[in-house]
């Protein structure tokens, strides 16, 4: 070993700067070469003891676990079992489907591939719970309460007794700075290492593959919508991100990129991914803006229609308060602009689908058999007989339903023939199916709707949500994407849901990249609906059908009632008002000053007076 000449002095002593000559630096090297390399040796010894006495297996005491098993059985044997398999009474009606703790594979760690999580990890989600799932966090149990939770789950597992399933957590470096230069790269990254076959062209969970996937279990899972990070069950941000790509997820197709991606190429692929979203947080909005033009509303120049409206993202919601309930719906969220002009109103709706349903048919008044809500079988085609339990895979996915569906490039587009399954991921042969399989297509189709008063509600009362009540109905505006024209229905009710024969709602819809755009026109004034008149605000509704999750009539997902804005056709200058009200602040001034100096003047004036008076 080397030791550079200036760094010893006499006696051993550390002098960087020291001056020596040749000889003595030979002589400090063969003393202190000895004893430094044996003092190293102790230092990486002493690391190594201690990170294998880190990832010993901690059980707790018996008292510990004990505690966590009083815990766990109040708070999580209703999803996650007596047994900890995921098998509880409340199990059927949860989306992704609880974790089995038996299995002793978790998906957000910070361990490598195929390692059990740390204690901090399992922490961590049971303090913030798992996004759009039905694990809640539970930010209100002491630390006390949590380790002794993590005891008890650590008892269905032998994993957490195996040093063999331990490993140290993966080291996360400090994000460098976001660059589209970066972006591009991980862009290209993204094709080469086949995302998109999962997770689509533009990541919004609509990959060739995607109907496909499955997990170690056999469950049916979606890959996630990338576009939206605040879904993200590992966390939204790029640090979060790099995590799930070097550690992967357990159970899932989704691998881990720590041997395949260099650090460098893993940090190009988080920036490509994050630039797919706006935001960390859903940022969801509580009004719509009618923007007004002056301009014909012709549905043919498509989006290009809405450029100057005020886009508004509202969260979309399962129906779970009457019969045909949907506890976990496909959708969750839909992005709204809308215009108007002198004439005529247009709504532009969008959101997120794996595949465009365009068999079948729908509507808001089909009768969802009651055991779909009991997750037992659905009563007609398309539907599996027993619904797969779902899981959730790259950053938390959403089980669907496990047939194979065709993709669609556009709405009345020819349908395509499916494409081959990619051969695994990253090079891995699979079998390849049959060149005559059969694409089995829903029974249902995808579907949307926009929920109105049929009258002006007075004062604060509205109709009830779902679908009105019998003292105050709804127009609901239908378009049952597997057909051209638009439909509208009279609601009193979900149980009482009736066409309306009134023909003047046009509707236009697409699909592409993952994306219903479907546009709806009508005019303003109703003699059977809503009137739409300027500076008024108006309620209303969103729902969305999944044909795919053999979603129709009430079960859905749904928006609460919200309130739409219709600016007024020309708004008028603010130099008048303005100008009207300096000129009455002036005027106001001026009257005051004058009496006050007229108030003044006559109280300066009386003692002259009366000394004048006085001196006569």
């Amino acid at each position: 070993m080397k030791i550079p000449i200036g760094l010893l002095a006499k006696k051993g002593t550390f002098a960087p700067f020291a001056k020596v000559d040749a000889s003595e630096a030979r002589y400090e090297r063969r003393r202190v070469c000895p004893f430094f390399c044996f003092v190293l040796l102790a230092a990486l010894a002493g690391l190594c003891w201690g990170a294998a006495r880190a990832q010993e297996p901690d059980l707790g005491t018996e008292a510990q676990r004990e505690a966590g098993r009083v815990l766990y059985n109040k708070y999580c044997v209703q999803c996650h079992g007596e047994e900890g398999d995921g098998k509880g009474y409340a199990a059927p009606h949860t989306k992704p489907r609880p974790r089995d703790f038996t299995a002793g594979q978790f998906k957000i760690r910070t361990t490598p591939s195929g390692a059990v999580p740390t204690d901090e990890d399992l922490h961590n989600v049971i303090r913030q719970g798992m996004p759009y799932t039905t694990m809640i966090g539970w930010p209100d149990f002491s630390d006390d309460e949590v380790a002794n939770l993590i005891y008890h789950i650590k008892t269905y597992s032998n994993n957490f007794q195996d040093p063999d399933y331990f490993d140290p957590p993966i080291i996360v470096p400090s994000p460098p700075a976001f660059t589209k230069e970066s972006a591009e790269l991980g862009r290209e990254l993204y094709t080469q290492m086949e995302c998109n076959s999962c997770h689509g062209e533009k990541g919004r969970s609509d990959g060739r593959s995607a109907p496909t996937l499955k997990d170690d279990a056999g469950n049916a899972i979606r890959s996630v919508d990338m576009t939206k990070r605040w879904t993200y069950r590992g966390g939204p941000t790029r640090k979060d991100i790099y995590r799930t790509f070097s550690t992967g997820m357990n159970g899932t197709p989704m691998p881990s990129y720590d041997e395949s991606l260099t650090e460098k190429e893993r940090w190009q692929l988080v920036d490509y991914i994050y630039s797919l979203g706006d935001s960390d947080d859903a940022n969801y909005s509580d009004r719509l803006f009618v923007a007004s033009t002056e301009d014909e509303i012709d549905m043919a120049q498509g989006e290009a229609l809405f450029e100057q409206a005020q886009s508004a993202h509202f969260p979309l919601i399962g129906q779970i308060m009457e019969p045909g309930r949907a506890f976990h719906p496909a959708a969750n969220g839909i992005e709204v602009k809308a215009i108007h002009n002198s004439r005529e109103i247009a709504f532009l709706v969008k959101w997120h689908d794996m595949r465009a349903d365009i068999s079948g048919m729908n509507s808001p008044a089909l009768q969802a058999p009651a055991e779909s809500e009991e997750g037992g079988p659905l009563d007609e085609g398309g539907a599996s007989e027993d619904q797969e339990s779902a899981e959730e895979d790259f950053f938390g996915e959403v089980s669907e339903s496990e047939h194979e569906a065709p993709s669609a490039d556009d709405f009345f587009g020819e349908v395509e023939a499916p494409e081959q399954e990619a051969d695994g991921f990253f090079g891995m042969e699979e079998e390849e199916e049959p060149a005559d399989a059969a694409v089995q297509e829903s029974a249902f189709s995808d579907a949307v709707a926009i929920q109105f008063p049929s009258a002006p509600p007075e004062g604060i009362r509205q109709p009830y949500f779902i679908f009105g009540d019998l003292k105050n109905s709804v127009d609901i505006w239908f378009a049952d994407l597997a057909q051209e024209g638009a439909q509208r229905f009279l609601g009193r009710g979900s149980a009482s849901v009736t066409e309306n024969d009134v023909e003047d709602l046009a509707m236009r819809a697409t699909y592409e990249d993952g994306e219903w755009r479907v546009m709806f026109k009508k005019t303003l004034g109703s003699e059977a609906g809503v009137s739409f008149e300027e500076r008024q605000w108006i309620p209303v509704a969103f729902s969305v059908w999944d044909g795919w999750s053999q979603e129709r009539g009430n079960n859905r997902a749904l928006t609460s009632w919200f309130y739409l804005y219709v600016e007024p056709q020309q708004a008028p200058s603010p130099v008048f008002p303005m100008t009207r009200a300096a000129l009455t602040i002036f005027g106001i001034e001026v009257i005051l000053i004058a009496l006050i100096r007229r108030k003044y003047k006559n109280a300066l004036q009386l003692p002259v007076l009366q000394a004048n008076a006085l001196g006569e």
